[in-house]
């Protein structure tokens, strides 16, 4: 079986661009799997940076339920939000 390994050195701030970069590796190969690697240097700022985004994303998860989390909102409460 082949796959095109995808290798990420050096993480991006932005973890969306991130999975596209390594979507666009499974198009150029559509018939291969892909199998992406982190390298992570313990004690780096890619490290923290890292953390960062492990805690970002579980407090997303936390307050940001899946689905629209204003759809129970009236227009009133929904204006107060933004006055």
């Amino acid at each position: 079986m082949q796959f095109y390994p995808v290798f990420s050195i050096d993480p991006w701030w932005n973890p969306a661009a991130e999975l596209q970069a390594i979507n666009r590796a499974h198009r150029i190969g559509q018939d291969k799997k892909v199998i992406a690697y982190k390298f992570i240097t313990e004690n780096t700022i890619e490290e923290k940076m890292l953390k960062l985004q492990q805690r970002k994303q579980q407090l997303s998860d936390t307050f940001i339920p899946s689905g629209n989390p204003l759809k129970d909102l009236s227009r009133e409460e929904i204006r107060l939000l933004f006055s």
